[in-house]
């Protein structure tokens, strides 16, 4: 007989190892500084283990099952009983589990287990993890963060608080479909948007009805729809309905308190472009049981608190997104030969590679920046207002650098890059979420304005930031004179109002680059982003960049 060995074509080579089995902490020189220089550094041997753990072979596949075996529907069982569940592949629950178990859903709260101050440096070290969680696996993150932004949503209700918060703060992930208070640990979920509303919530049909006098903390019938509610197997969520009094605030639970599955209808699970394995659904309500938040007519001011979270949450995301695209671009071309060179060693892909490198740790700074002033805003004014304008600043950029930096980072990998074997695909359509979510960018440019006009001396706080720079380079200077004359324009700020907003992220990331980080990135930086060396597409770094400084600085280490 033939033996097999004789019909053999090729042997495999001149392929990358694939990049795994690595700490996504310690590898991560920018990310690593940042955390430092941010106040998370207490947490620097926690975050080194979980960045061991869940960089392993075994915890990066778990991401791709996730997003193979996708969420599934069961309206009814098999007897035709209406049960409303959504079933998940055992991936999505051990992701679910690691993220838990790190505290992503919660930690930043722990200190109201004893009324303790708040812990120097918690939301930037939770943040920290989310920035490498989202790398292994974004989608279930959607659940980890609503969670963490509930509680201080919850607080507004001081009775709903003492009930609910406790539970939150639990480092056990419990996926049973029972009442909370038979849990070792519960999730929230949120649901704001209507068909015919969307971003404007306040042309919401969703009705509340008092059961007896209503008011804070009283029970209300909530009877309506939902066009998008995230994550619809958790526990409670906050919702938004129109009480007599106007929009409001509901906690709507799973189960009502006598242990009676609630009245939530899923009428369908959401066909997304990415984000699969968090299970989007739109539901309706049908007379479903709601506790209200605060009085009734301070909904949108009540959520809004929750969004402010989740609105840093999808920036640092975006930033975590973007450096497991650039890692991955820069391990491919490491070992990848073409032309009897090393890619990364082909000029022209050198610029490429650090062009996003550069791209990525300036998302990384400024999302961290705004993660410290939530650290301290609740005992610094000058950093609650840079949270309050910064916020929206933040979001809007990241967001919107994504999409763009991760299908070029997929260019890097060609056809490996564009099939679904590999992350990069994932990523890619992963990206365009977090910008649409919890406000698209128009709405962050008006939200900029806004707080601006309510708060004028917040302007004054971030310049100053801006201003600490000053004179450490001429394009950087150039770009702050440029902002201070937009503003002296008041009746075009609106209409400008997105390239205002873009130069103030620049200049944020650009402040904190020419202090913090080495001279190369710096200089590259402002030559770039702030000067006008630069093309329209990644890959056009002037010559005296230093392009193999900045890869160096940028390449995943085993």
């Amino acid at each position: 007989m033939t033996s097999p060995r004789a019909f053999a074509t090729h042997e495999v080579f001149n392929q990358p190892p694939a990049l795994e089995n690595y700490n996504l902490y310690t590898s991560d020189r920018a990310l690593t500084e940042t955390v430092e220089r941010e106040g998370g550094g207490a947490a620097r041997d926690g975050l080194a283990a979980f960045g061991a753990k869940i960089g392993t072979a075994e915890v990066i596949d778990l991401g791709r099952q996730a997003n193979t075996y996708l969420p599934v529907l069961k309206s009814f069982d098999r007897f035709g009983h209406r049960i409303d569940r959504v079933e998940f592949h055992p991936s999505y629950h051990q992701l679910m589990a690691l993220s838990v178990a790190q505290g992503l859903h919660g930690s930043p709260w722990d200190h109201l287990k004893d009324g303790s101050a708040p812990k120097p440096g918690a939301v930037v070290a939770r943040l920290a993890g989310t920035y490498m969680m989202t790398q292994i696996e974004a989608g279930h993150g959607c659940p980890i963060t609503m969670t963490n932004a509930a509680v201080p949503a919850l607080l507004f209700q001081p009775d709903l608080a003492r009930e609910w918060v406790p539970r939150i703060l639990s480092r056990e992930y419990d996926e049973r479909f029972v009442p909370a208070k038979e849990k070792k640990g519960i999730t929230f979920g949120m649901g704001m948007t209507e068909k015919q509303g969307g971003t404007d919530v306040r042309a919401n049909t969703t009705t509340a009805e008092p059961v007896g006098k209503g008011g804070p903390g009283g029970e209300y019938r909530i009877t309506g729809h939902k066009w998008f509610f995230s994550a619809p197997m958790c526990d409670a969520f906050l919702v938004l309905a129109q009480a007599p009094g106007g929009i409001s605030c509901f906690l709507m639970p799973r189960f009502t308190p006598d242990g009676e599955e609630n009245s939530i209808r899923i009428q369908r699970l959401k066909e997304k472009v990415g984000n699969r394995s968090n299970a989007s659904s739109e539901v309706e309500f049908q007379a479903a049981s709601g506790w209200l938040i605060g009085e009734e007519g301070r909904g949108v001011r009540n959520i809004i608190e929750m969004a402010t979270y989740t609105r840093l949450d999808c920036a640092v995301a975006s930033a975590g997104m973007m450096r497991q695209a650039v890692a991955q671009a820069v391990h491919h071309c490491s070992y990848r030969t073409v032309f009897q060179k090393k890619l990364i060693d082909q000029p022209l892909m050198a610029n490429v590679l650090a062009d996003l490198a550069l791209e990525t740790e300036a998302a990384t700074v400024l999302s961290f920046r705004v993660a410290r002033s939530f650290d301290h805003a609740h005992t610094d004014e000058a950093e609650a207002a840079y949270r309050r304008i910064m916020t929206p600043v933040a979001k809007y950029w990241v967001c919107k650098r994504a999409p763009n930096l991760a299908y070029e980072a997929m260019e890097c990998l060609g056809g490996n890059g564009y099939v679904e074997e590999g992350i990069a695909g994932r990523i890619y359509r992963e990206m365009p979420v977090n910008a649409i979510w919890e406000g698209s960018g128009n709405v962050m440019c008006l939200d900029v304005l806004r707080a601006l006009v309510r708060e004028p001396q917040a302007l004054e706080v971030v310049f100053a930031e801006f201003e600490s720079a000053r004179g450490e380079n001429r394009a950087y200077d150039g770009a702050l004179d440029a902002l201070k004359d937009a503003f002296s324009d008041p009746a075009s700020l609106e209409a400008r109002s997105r390239q205002i907003v873009e130069v103030m992220a620049k200049l944020a990331a650009g402040a904190l680059i020419l202090k913090h980080s080495p001279a190369y990135v710096s200089s590259a930086y402002c030559a770039t982003r702030l000067g006008r060396d630069w093309g329209d597409l990644y890959g056009t770094l002037p010559a005296e960049a230093d392009q193999r400084a900045i890869l160096e600085r940028a390449t995943p280490a085993y």
